[in-house]
């Protein structure tokens, strides 16, 4: 990536400009200024930005709000970093846009690790635009039935912001659409969002957020399964300093915080543990908060959204969820039924995820072969939209044709087997090993580089695939 620099520390810019460059082997231009800076970003395009907030002549702050107001800005992802631990001039730079912010001194692991981020996000956007223009010149191209066929696929389709394009393809899913746009414009109703794994509940809740795409202020997203209990309150609410042994001496910001002017998701609300909804039902009720340890009353002004797989009238009979937090949050209820009721779906869902695949993948499938929709129809899709489309991930992967076959769809009937380099296979439940002996680190390393192969090195992706951290994933990298 082309990476711009700026900072008026001369030591400090060198220190960070030589990691990125001789470490990540990203490209790297620095500047002193934030006027320097912008004039050469009007002249030059810079994707990725890290600057410096307290500057003379133009504060990143500045620089930031400048490039965000310039019709080419929109996609430009900045990093602040500050030297002061500066909790209001962190959330203004958020609210303006900013992908992230540091303090100083900065750690590399972090900064490692938000460039990573920013990476697959430059990537997916790079695709996107690439995936419309093809779009765009294959429509041009058509005639007849074929171009209402696509015509209509296009205008089926809702781009909505750190998603990209969503194909809306049922009534069903266009009445959704329709009732999030509304509840976009109400930020005051909570709202419940319930359907199974797979079927694109953190996509509505973008979409409730961003509406049309005008909505610059900040999604902020927590997965309450993936946190620990100790430490689900810090991360909620923040902390201030010496709450507890080994706390940031200036405290910290919570999510809540950070979603202030805009959304705070909260997916697998029914995994949260059940001492602290009460705090999350009174910030709700009351629009504000206290920090972990702190005994100042801080004002909120957030959206809050919710997400889940599971019954939450039933936890809550079964004393697992409260009772008053569920009411409070069922204000504004959007069920999102299984694929297995959105028949009408599988086709056009299909046909899109082959199309995307084959572009990435460098394949030539086109179209799918009728007896293969058929099976694909009658397939259950526990796993809903999420499992069709790596159904046909997997297969573009394998195979390199023009069209789809049934053949190809063969392991859909039958346990799931994944060959592995080295002779033997992975079964449901079952190992098979082959009489020699195996080296388990390279057959490790075989897995790794396959699944970040899979998935066109997006280590977000690889890691859920694999079933572990990101942090473990670069460990075995």
């Amino acid at each position: 990536m082309n990476i711009m620099l700026v900072d008026d520390e001369d030591l400090s810019r060198e220190a960070v400009s030589d990691f990125i460059s001789e470490q990540l082997g990203h490209k790297v231009v620095e500047f002193k200024n934030g006027k320097e800076a912008y004039e050469a970003w009007l002249k030059n395009d810079y994707p990725v930005i890290i600057s410096d907030i307290r500057m003379p002549q133009m504060t990143g702050v500045s620089l930031l709000e400048a490039i965000k107001d310039h019709p080419k800005g929109k996609n430009v992802d900045i990093v602040l970093i500050t030297g002061y631990a500066d909790v209001d001039t962190a959330v203004r730079a958020l609210r303006a846009g900013a992908y992230d912010y540091m303090q100083k001194p900065v750690n590399i692991e972090e900064l490692a690790s938000i460039l990573e981020k920013i990476e697959e996000h430059q990537s997916l956007l790079s695709e996107n635009k690439l995936l419309k223009e093809e779009f765009n010149e294959t429509l041009d191209n058509a005639t007849g039935d074929i171009r209402k066929k696509l015509s209509f696929y296009q205008s089926a389709y809702a781009n909505i912001v750190g998603i990209g394009n969503v194909g809306i393809f049922s009534l069903t899913m266009k009445s959704i659409m329709d009732i999030c746009q509304k509840l976009h414009s109400d930020r005051s109703l909570p709202v419940l969002i319930e359907g199974s794994t797979g079927t694109g509940k953190e996509i509505i809740a973008r979409k409730i957020h961003y509406g049309n795409g005008e909505n610059s202020m900040p999604f902020i997203t927590i997965n309450c399964a993936a946190i620990t209990p100790s430490l689900f309150e810090s991360e909620l609410f923040g902390y201030d300093e010496g709450a507890f042994t080994g706390a940031k001496r200036s405290g910290s910001i919570g999510k809540m915080e950070l979603a202030q002017g805009g959304t705070l998701f909260l997916d697998e609300i029914g995994e949260m543990p059940l001492d602290l909804q009460p705090k999350l039902l009174r910030a709700i009720q009351q629009q504000e908060i206290y920090r972990v340890g702190g005994n100042r009353k801080i004002k909120l002004d957030v959206r809050f959204i919710c997400a889940t797989n599971r019954n939450l009238l039933e936890l809550s009979h079964d004393g697992r969820f409260r009772l008053d937090l569920y009411y409070r949050l069922n204000v504004a209820k959007i069920m999102v039924p299984p694929l297995r009721e959105r028949k009408d779906e599988i086709l056009p869902l299909a046909q899109m995820f082959l199309l995307e695949f084959a572009e990435s993948k460098k394949k030539r499938f086109r179209m799918i072969h009728p007896e293969a929709l058929k099976i694909l129809e009658q397939h259950e899709w526990l796993g809903n939209v999420r499992e069709l489309q790596n159904t046909i991930e997997r297969i573009v992967l394998l195979y390199d044709d023009i069209e789809l076959k049934p053949q190809y769809l063969k392991f859909l009937d039958n346990d799931q087997y994944f060959p592995i380099d080295g002779g033997f296979v992975l079964e449901s439940g079952k190992i098979e090993l082959p009489d020699h002996p195996i080296n388990l680190e390279a057959i490790n390393q075989e897995i790794v580089i396959k699944a970040l192969k899979k998935f066109n090195d997006n280590k977000s992706k690889t890691a859920e695939y694999l079933g572990i951290s990101r942090s473990a994933l670069r460990s075995r990298m």
